[in-house]
């Protein structure tokens, strides 16, 4: 199994002035969609291993992993973001992040790039009357070749059973 463990470092653009802070945020693709997140918040990249359904989650939660002693959440990132569940294959890619709450799975279709980006080049989201459980985008990066939708992780993993489906796909699967 290929896994890229990533380590905190030092922020770029150290010493220099807040208005030209430059962040590294990890870009993935889910349904067609890219999507980054904060490269600080990212601690290890695994393929795609068979989840240990849960009864009752939401429909985001395909279940647990075993990681290293320390049971980790798997989230499906395809219904989270409103598409159709995942088929997980060889080809999938769980991201494994450190959110407020601790330690979470994000499982998405591949993982693209890292991007380094000035606070000055994030556009803000526009007003669109999204709900408040699903307004989990933090900003917009707008580059020539694409657009890439910043999430807040613990927006994002802060899901409750009211506003998604209670059910686990791998359980309806088995």
């Amino acid at each position: 199994m290929n896994t890229l463990v990533v380590t905190e470092r030092a922020g770029a653009g150290a010493g220099s002035s807040a208005s030209a802070t430059v962040r590294e945020y990890l870009t993935f693709a889910v349904a067609g969609q890219d999507y980054g997140i904060d490269i600080l918040a990212v601690r290890e990249i695994r393929g795609w291993t068979p989840e240990n359904p849960l009864p009752n989650c939401p429909a985001a939660v395909r279940g647990v992993i075993n990681l290293r002693g320390q049971v980790v959440p798997i989230y499906d990132l395809r219904i989270r973001l409103g598409a159709e569940a995942s088929v997980p294959s060889a080809i999938h890619v769980v991201i494994v992040v450190e959110a407020a709450a601790g330690f979470y799975g994000l499982l998405v279709d591949a993982v693209s790039d890292i991007l380094s980006a000035s606070d000055s080049e994030l556009q803000p989201v526009p007003e669109t009357g999204m709900d408040e459980e699903h307004a989990f985008l933090t900003a917009l990066l707008a580059r020539p070749d694409r657009m890439v939708s910043l999430l807040n992780l613990d927006l994002l993993v802060r899901g409750t059973p009211a506003a998604l489906p209670e059910h686990s796909p791998a359980l309806i699967a088995a």
